[in-house]
């Protein structure tokens, strides 16, 4: 009946009207069986589409109420002192009015609804029933049945209420979860691109600058183009271990091996400095302060900010340029700056300051609360310099 609504109202009609037709056939005399009947259907007919338009099917239930209340003739001309009915069966169906008009379309609507069946009851006491004794037999029996149906009508309706605001939030909570999934995703691609990027750029960086040094040692310097080889070697291989492992994270390998291998640290960032000095570009590193219980997240911020800012100073400072990087760590903040004294073309540097890779170290800072400032030293060269807090939030991007 809920998934055929029109169905279940027939059959509320049927029972209704089914006794009404019999009296019809029966007890009502030839001369008022027509308007019997045109009373019944007007009763009876709307409760078939109540649920689809209920404000004009208990209207239209109403007006055949008001018509009763001028066509009634008792059953084979009983009255009330000879055992005549004064309510017929499908009188029943104003008080579903009565119910529908409350749980479908509001209490408001249901007030005025209730308030012309009330004069309809009155008018029907006064000019029908008359007798003492009927008045109040079936003024009790009215108002009982209407009354029932009022609190039918506000339960019913408060549990429609009820079921439409839970289905609007379970709608809203799909909705914030598939948000939160997309915005879920959209971060977690963020950050393996700004690890690949970090991870092929410095790879490529340094084993271009190799290939190159290996080239010119290659006739004149054998032992250095074997070194420089070697070292190309190296970076490849580490480079292909952090491919294997950001592209098993995207393709959801769990449990591969490439995932076990820890991710780099600041206790990284000496190996980290010797790829560089085997690069050509002399380093010098130097950190204070407590580095070994950082959060996996601004530990590996730390090492990246580094390594791009190294891998930048390998393709812009020139052949003879040199780098430093500090890392200072503090109660509760960690100082990086790298400073390199490369002289860097201003092509060149308007292009560095435009990269992909200065828009990661920004992001990686920014995602931690910290800060990043970089650009040209004002004695030659360039500087990066990251400030990023150290507290119970600082370790999200790991």
């Amino acid at each position: 009946m809920r998934a055929h609504p029109v169905f279940g109202d027939s059959l509320i009609a049927g029972i209704i009207g089914m006794p009404d037709l019999l009296m019809a056939a029966k007890a009502v005399g030839p001369g008022s069986r027509a308007a019997f009947l045109l009373t019944a259907v007007l009763l009876l007919v709307p409760l078939v589409f109540r649920r689809a338009n209920p404000k004009l099917a208990c209207y239209v239930i109403l007006a055949g109420g008001f018509l009763q209340l001028f066509t009634w003739v008792p059953f084979n001309g009983l009255d009330y002192t000879t055992g005549g009915l004064l309510v017929r069966p499908a009188d029943l169906a104003l008080g579903v009015a009565l119910y529908t008009m409350v749980a479908y379309v509001g209490r408001r609507q249901g007030a005025i609804y209730a308030v012309w069946l009330t004069v309809g009851t009155v008018c029907w006491e006064i000019f029908r029933v008359q007798q003492v004794v009927g008045v109040v037999s079936t003024l009790m029996l009215i108002v009982t049945i209407f009354a029932f149906c009022w609190a039918m009508g506000e339960f019913v309706g408060a549990r429609r209420a009820y079921n439409a605001e839970v289905m609007e939030r379970l709608k809203l909570l799909e909705t914030e979860r598939d948000q939160q999934a997309k915005i879920a995703v959209a971060e977690e691609r963020t950050r393996i691109a700004r690890e690949l990027h970090d991870v092929v750029a410095h790879a490529v960086s340094v084993m271009v600058v190799q290939a190159d040094g290996a080239g010119y040692a290659l006739q004149t310097d054998p032992q250095m183009a074997q070194l420089a080889l070697s070292t190309i070697s190296d970076t490849g291989r580490q480079a292909l271990t952090e491919l294997r492992r950001l592209l098993g994270l995207l393709r959801g390998e769990e449990n591969s091996e490439a995932e076990r291998v820890p991710q780099p640290d600041t206790g990284s960032l000496p190996k980290l400095a010797e790829q560089v000095r085997a690069a050509g570009l002399p380093v010098e590193l130097t950190m204070h302060g407590d580095l070994d219980d950082l959060p996996a997240g601004v530990g590996l911020s730390v090492y990246r900010i580094v390594q791009e800012a190294l891998t930048n100073s390998i393709k812009h400072a020139g052949g003879s340029a040199s780098a430093t990087v500090r890392v200072d760590r503090t109660e509760d903040q960690i100082e990086v700056e790298v400073n390199d004294d490369g002289f860097g073309t201003p092509r060149e540097l308007a292009g560095m300051s435009g990269g992909n890779g200065l828009i990661g170290m920004r992001e990686r800072a920014g995602v931690l609360g910290g800060s990043l400032d970089a650009g040209p030293r004002p004695g030659g060269g360039w500087r990066v310099k990251a400030v990023l807090p150290v507290g119970s939030g600082a370790g999200r991007l790991g």
